[in-house]
């Protein structure tokens, strides 16, 4: 062979060689289009079956809500049906006399944010409140708002986040009829910390609850003057919890204020909360399973597993005269003046150094009244505090410190401290 014709075929095999490599490439990436291709088909289908999927949800929601979640409707009331909550409307207060949804174990895979699609009620056959009835607005000439507010947040009955499963569920939590003149520092406050609290149960249990809230609607109400519907002020709002599956209830009713007692202060049964608002809250149950869910307090069980064990402050108009709550502890802090504060020993601990920390009503690190015994003094004692305090109601008598912003105080001697029998309480 010539090296000319060695050449080309050394060029020949080369070409083929480069083409044939272009092949197989090619090839390889017609594949991954085509991979992609399917998986782009698989996510539209999947989306389109999660719509489906959410879609039957609620349609079962609402039925089960139907069934045995409403409170009883009275003469001259109407019905109103959304997919994601039931209400009843006052037309003469321009709110809901109350709203009923479920809170359901898909809130834990929530994967939509606040929707803010404030509107009217369409449903409302008189015509539901709407925007001017919280605040008035102005264009200015830079094509932003100026906001004249009314003094009130527009509360929401059936609060948005129960329903960030479902866009549509979501979407409709914003309707006005869903709405209710709140307090700022109520609305943000202790109402907020009872809706979490509320969703904190569903995904602790694994168990949906269903929920009606409501504001307690009266003659003696005032008016936002300013609204363009004169919507109703509630002094108070209540909200009632039922765990089907565990066969258990609870209510709460919470003054429309800034509230400085925590959650379960304001714990009560729903025979309670039935009696001061006149509403029968769920007839549909069979009278045994009514009867043990509405005389039921058990607030212990409802509380988030990093509370268990906290109790409500004392009440306390139950005190004699100069005898005080934890809550009441820090219009004392570093006065000077002796003082008694009274609760419930929930967590003691006693350092290796031998030093003894009590806490009242509220468990570290949620703690609103703590005692400090120091070592040094614990010769003044008969018993181990840390030990037989556990769990009894007592009072200190001493001088409120604040430590870590929480009121404190030092005890030396038992002398200053007074154990309260049942009787007391």
């Amino acid at each position: 062979m010539t090296l000319k014709t060695k050449n080309l075929t050394f060029l020949l095999f080369f070409f083929f060689s480069i083409l044939s490599l272009n092949i197989f490439s090619q090839n390889i990436e017609d594949k991954i289009a085509t991979v992609h291709n399917q998986i782009n088909q698989y996510q539209k289908k999947q989306d389109s079956l999660i719509d489906v999927l959410e879609v039957l949800k609620l349609d079962l929601l609402h039925k089960k809500l139907l069934e045995k979640g409403l409170p009883a409707i009275s003469d001259g009331e109407e019905l109103i049906e959304h997919k994601a909550y039931c209400l009843v409307y006052s037309e003469k207060h321009e709110q809901a006399k109350w709203v009923a949804h479920i809170i359901s174990t898909d809130v834990m895979n929530g994967r939509f944010g606040r929707t803010n699609d404030f509107r009217p009620d369409s449903l409302i056959p008189t015509g539901s409140s709407e925007e001017e009835d919280y605040f008035t607005k102005f264009l200015k000439p830079d094509s932003t708002f100026e906001y004249d507010g009314f003094g009130f947040d527009r509360g929401h009955l059936a609060p948005s986040a129960d329903f960030r499963w479902s866009l549509d569920a979501l979407s409709e939590s914003y309707l006005y009829s869903n709405m209710s003149p709140q307090r700022p520092q109520f609305n943000r406050g202790k109402w907020a910390d009872l809706e979490d609290m509320l969703r904190a149960y569903v995904f602790e249990k694994q168990s949906s609850i269903f929920v009606v809230t409501g504001p307690v609607l009266n003659d003696s109400l005032d008016v936002i003057k300013r609204s363009k519907n004169q919507v109703s002020i509630p002094k108070y709002f209540f909200k009632i919890a039922y765990d089907e599956k565990n066969k258990t209830g609870i209510a709460f009713l919470m003054p429309n204020e800034e509230l400085t007692y925590p959650i379960e202060y304001y714990a009560k049964t729903i025979d309670e909360v039935e009696e001061f608002t006149g509403i029968d809250f769920f007839p549909a149950l069979d009278d045994k399973t009514e009867n043990i869910i509405e005389s039921d307090k058990n607030i212990d069980w409802w509380l988030p597993a990093r509370q268990k064990g906290d109790v409500a402050p004392l009440n306390p108009n139950d005190l004699q005269k100069n005898y005080f709550n934890t809550v009441q502890a820090k219009h004392f802090v570093d006065n000077g003046e002796k003082v008694k504060i009274c609760g419930t020993v929930v967590s003691t601990y006693k350092s290796q150094k031998g030093n003894v920390f009590i806490n009242l009503d509220k468990q570290y690190p949620n703690q609103v009244f703590s005692i400090s015994i120091f070592s040094s003094s614990l010769i003044n004692f008969t018993y181990e505090p840390e030990k037989y305090l556990k769990g009894k109601v007592i009072c200190v008598k001493g001088k409120v410190s604040e430590y870590n912003g929480i009121p404190s105080m030092v005890i030396e001697n038992e002398k200053q401290i007074e154990i309260m029998d049942e009787e007391e309480k």
